[in-house]
């Protein structure tokens, strides 16, 4: 018995040493003080006493190496970011945001399998405290974007192609950066892979703010795509992710559907991959010569492929309406137009105008109808102001503009009809419900 006992107070007195060891490996030589700035700073930060915790929270990150905790690095970004939110003094807060990216790479560099996120993070952070240095975000967000590919998030794939546009502006870098640039990000944003139907939602919603943002830079200029991209074309004629690149590039640009580069390239890329995305360049080609049926041909496949996503069906439902109204084809325009403006994705007001449009040059024979088809596309021109600011103007003067034909209080008496009143219309193969509208 007496042999037992001592075996076990051996084993305990093992147990103890390798755990005190354990302690100071995790809690560093000062073990005792580095545990008691963290209770102290932990406790503070509990109670959201953060003036109490920070200088808590400062001793510990001085006593305690980094494997004492990765709340540490947690806690203290967020206490610092609300000390630079406090601050006023410029130098002071970039001291802080200093702070703030170093706890980033710490963090990262203790507790590796959190690299994803915390490198998303560093860069939104990056974004956030020195997003109006452009140079700053290009040089750094390229790193991170390099590195985490399609696993970006979308704030970081956005900021890097808008700061490459701002330093195309001040002449820092070419055209053919910022349109490799733009490249890089859209294969990520294309390459995700989400999680659930809102990230799925989100991916199209970033990848609709690129095009909008590369369209709008101006940056590819038909006379810039076929400068850059001629020579490459006739090197390799046959590379479908260069071919690919030249088309979608092309179709993004103003009156770049008609030159011969627009025209091989389309050409080859149908051959090489006959997609969506080919089928839709076909669609520009015919339409710029003025093939009116194979060019809606073409749209269509583009639309019914099963390879395309919301945003761009919604995008393609659009121009269907818009292409079949100029060429009088109004019954696919109403159609296109209503399916257009079902999906939106930032088209529904452009698209109300189309049926405010239709309904104000329809064929609705000399009774009431004749007036009221103005009333249905008045309410349709306002419900694009609403849904679209871009449009406003345009509703506005479309509203002008029929409600010259609204009729006389006495002319609607006649009909039994007042200002106000509820009315039905058929005419033109199109139906509504709307109200009485009188000079």
């Amino acid at each position: 018995m007496k042999k037992l006992a001592l075996i076990f107070f051996a084993v305990m007195a093992v147990f103890s040493t390798q755990n005190a060891s354990a302690q100071r490996g995790k809690y560093g030589a000062d073990s005792a003080e580095c545990i008691k700035y963290l209770s102290y700073y932990q406790e503070y930060y509990k109670q959201k006493n953060y003036e109490s915790a920070l200088p808590n929270w400062r001793k510990a990150y001085a006593l305690c190496p980094a494997t004492a905790s990765q709340n540490m690095f947690i806690h203290g970004t967020t206490l610092m970011t609300r000390l630079y939110n406090q601050t006023k003094d410029a130098a002071a807060r970039s001291a802080i945001v200093d702070t703030i990216l170093t706890l980033q790479d710490q963090r990262m560099t203790t507790y590796p399998k959190k690299r994803q996120d915390i490198l998303n993070n560093k860069g939104q952070y990056m974004i956030n405290y020195r997003g109006s240095d452009a140079a700053y975000i290009y040089n750094n967000l390229n790193g991170i974007v390099d590195e985490l590919g399609s696993k970006s998030n979308g704030s970081l794939l956005v900021n890097l192609l808008q700061s490459s546009i701002a330093l195309y502006r001040e002449n820092q870098l070419s055209a053919d950066d910022v349109i490799n640039m733009y490249d890089k990000v859209t294969a990520n944003i294309e390459g995700a892979t989400a999680k659930n139907a809102a990230e799925e939602e989100d991916n199209l919603k970033v990848k609709a703010t690129i095009e909008s943002i590369f369209a709008d830079s101006k940056v590819a200029s038909c006379e810039n795509l076929i400068s850059i991209f001629g020579p490459r074309f006739e090197a390799d004629p046959n590379n479908i992710t260069l071919v690919s690149n030249i088309v979608r590039l092309m179709n993004s640009a103003e009156d770049c559907a008609s030159n011969d580069l627009y025209l091989k390239a389309v050409t080859s890329m149908y051959k090489l991959d006959p997609s969506y995305r080919s089928a839709y360049a076909l669609y520009r080609l015919n339409s710029a010569r003025d093939n009116v049926a194979d060019a809606g041909r073409y749209l269509e496949e583009a639309i019914n492929s099963p390879e395309s996503d919301a945003a761009t069906d919604a995008q393609y439902y659009y121009e269907l309406a818009l292409f079949s109204y100029k060429n009088g084809m109004r019954g696919k325009a109403y159609e296109a137009a209503r399916k257009a403006i079902e999906m939106d994705y930032g088209y529904a007001g452009k698209a109300y105008l189309i049926v405010g449009n239709l309904w104000a040059s329809a064929t609705c024979g000399d009774t009431i109808d004749k007036w009221a088809r103005y009333w249905v596309a008045t309410d349709y021109y306002q419900k694009a102001r609403n849904a679209d600011p871009t449009v406003a103007d345009e509703a506005g003067s479309s509203i002008a503009s029929v409600s010259r034909y609204f009729p006389e209080a006495s002319e609607a008496f006649m009909y039994d009809l007042t200002k106000g009143q509820g009315y039905t219309v058929s005419c033109g193969g199109m139906s509504a419900s709307t109200t009485v509208r009188v000079q």
